[in-house]
């Protein structure tokens, strides 16, 4: 029986952030898209993940699903059998970045979601070219199904994030440390800085993505988690 897989997406992202991933692996593994809104702090929103998800699982995060990954990973290492983070971040917010958000947020509670979603996710984040405009009407399609109140909670998990740099010293699994070449706001050299501290992490860089490399490349991601997912859990 293959792994259950486990995927937690980005903030004002639902299930359809991993669209094509998920017409991937449906034909071979139980999958699941867990949400990440219940809480307004990453522990939170783990914990109440923990107590729903399979007793075994690979586990997989998109941005600050990343973070609820490696919060998952930190509470309960026995259940996850392997874990990709892509475009992630391990740091805590400097206390100026996480005053950043209270702009952004009063948007939302003025129900201008549009102005929410482009300043957590700027389009410049995205790739250059066709695609870019594409995804970004679904980021706003997404973040309208969420709604302000699970976007106000996410966008507060974020500005109270701890550092998982430690976290990641510790992990003794197959990891994936999956970026897009052109996400301007967690770049390449950070996605390398965290796969050196993971004893067994693979790097994985995918062209012509930025933020949401999912549905900006799928073919590309989809392949670099089938690699993943291949890896044998003993690791020499």
């Amino acid at each position: 029986m293959n792994e259950a897989l486990v995927l937690l997406p980005d903030i004002m992202c639902d299930a359809r952030v991993f669209g094509p991933q998920l017409a991937a692996f449906s034909k071979t593994h139980a999958i699941t898209v867990a949400p990440i809104t219940g809480g307004d702090r990453i522990e939170e929103i783990a914990s109440n993940l923990l107590d729903v998800l399979p007793r075994r699982f690979a586990l997989g995060g998109l941005a600050l699903g990343a973070s609820v990954a490696m919060e998952i990973v930190r509470r309960a290492p026995d259940r996850v059998t392997r874990v990709a983070l892509m475009n992630a971040s391990a740091f805590a917010e400097t206390p100026q970045s996480a005053a950043d958000f209270e702009p952004i947020i009063t948007k939302a509670r003025a129900d201008n979601l549009r102005g929410f979603a482009d300043g957590i996710m700027p389009p410049e984040t995205l790739a250059p070219g066709p695609m870019r405009a594409e995804v970004m009407a679904l980021v706003y399609d997404m973040a309208d199904h969420l709604g302000k109140d699970a976007l106000i909670r996410q966008a507060r998990a974020i500005q109270r994030r701890r550092d998982y740099q430690a976290v990641l010293r510790k992990i003794k699994m197959p990891t994936l440390v999956l970026c897009g070449a052109n996400d301007s706001a967690t770049p390449i050299k950070r996605h390398s800085f965290l796969a050196d501290l993971i004893p067994y992490a693979e790097l994985s860089v995918i062209e012509g993505a930025g933020r949401l490399p999912t549905l900006e490349q799928p073919d590309a991601t989809t392949d670099a988690l089938s690699e993943w997912m291949r890896q044998p859990l003993v690791l020499r």
